[in-house]
Order: structure tokens, then C-alpha cells, then sequence
């Protein structure tokens, strides 16, 4: 019996070890944040779609993230993570995609009707959108602070819908933070 409860407390302790890794925010269960336009502020009814996952490095100085959305009413135009709660529109604070020329070097082209960008956000990227709400350019770490405060949202916008057409708010309350490595 107690080698037993030995054998347990270092499973335990291993899987502790293990869970520093990396963080990646997870609400429902495809292990990511669902856009909706619903969730845009004003809501709107459309058949537009997304799904957003974000990894978080274990060194805490980045996170990978994928983008996946479908069935626009109109072309996109540009994605990006907004800062603010959600019931209002926010800054921007990181560009993800844009088909406009007003995001910064080397952002990527959005797909216009839809499909998957990746890539990684780090310290540079993180632009003065919200610099005057407390989250100033190259501030990774109050960034991800106010990820996991829920207090960010990822959206798409579109031709059709330029202040957005589908949004997810990003962690928050019920935060389900899933472990791994990078």
C-alpha cells in the first residue's frame, strides 16, 4: 500500500513537472475559441464562421496560433486580437492577417473566402493600438495577462462588415488552459 501511494505522488509530481510547458487556450471542445458573428459588437446574424487556437512557448515569449474561418458574407479583408471586454470593440493590438497594407511588415494576406493562417506572436509583435489602455508596443507579458483575463478578442473582418464579422472573446472565467510542450 504505501509503495503505492509512492508510485502515485510521482506520477503526480511528474505530471506537475510536465504541466509548466506550454498553455493553450481552450473553451470548447475542438481545444480553441469559436467566432460567431454574435459575438461581435453590435452582434450580426451571418453564416460566417472561424476557429482560433493559440500555444503558448513554455519560455512564455511567444505563442503559435491558428486561424480557420469559412462562409463570409463578403471577402475578407484582415484578422487581428483586439483589446477589450465583450461587450464593447477594442483596440488593436496584433495584426494576424490583412488584404488593406495597413498592418506592419511581413503581415501575411488573409484568405478572401476563407481558410487556415498560422503563425507566431511575439514581443515585436505587439503594436501601441492600446498603449493608452496599458498595453504598450513590444509588452508581450501584459498582453498575455490580459488574454487570460478575457479581455481580448480575435475577429475577422470583412468587405461587407468592416468593424468585423466574426469574433471570439479569448480566455477569461472558465479558463481551460490545457498543458504541453511547444
Amino acid at each position: 500500500m504505501k509503495r503505492r501511494r509512492i508510485q502515485v505522488a510521482l506520477a503526480v509530481a511528474a505530471a506537475g513537472v510536465l504541466g509548466i510547458g506550454a498553455t493553450a487556450l481552450a473553451h470548447d471542445g475542438d481545444g480553441g475559441e469559436r467566432l460567431t458573428g454574435y459575438e461581435e459588437v453590435p452582434a450580426l446574424s451571418t453564416p460566417g464562421v472561424g476557429h482560433f487556437r493559440m500555444k503558448v512557448a513554455s519560455s512564455g515569449n511567444s505563442f503559435r496560433y491558428r486561424l480557420t474561418f469559412s462562409g463570409l458574407e463578403t471577402p475578407a479583408t484582415q484578422a487581428h486580437i483586439h483589446f477589450e471586454n465583450p461587450t464593447n470593440s477594442g483596440p488593436i493590438v496584433v495584426f494576424l492577417c490583412s488584404n488593406l497594407g495597413n498592418g506592419p511588415a511581413g503581415t501575411q494576406a488573409c484568405p478572401p473566402q476563407g481558410g487556415t493562417i498560422t503563425g507566431t506572436i511575439r514581443a515585436a509583435d505587439v503594436g501601441a493600438g492600446a498603449a493608452a489602455q496599458g498595453i504598450a508596443a513590444g509588452e508581450f507579458q501584459e498582453f498575455l495577462r490580459a488574454i487570460r483575463a478575457g479581455a481580448t478578442y480575435v475577429n475577422v473582418h470583412s468587405t461587407g462588415h468592416p468593424a468585423g464579422e466574426i469574433r471570439a472573446q479569448l480566455g477569461g472565467s472558465g479558463d481551460h488552459h490545457h498543458h504541453g510542450d511547444d
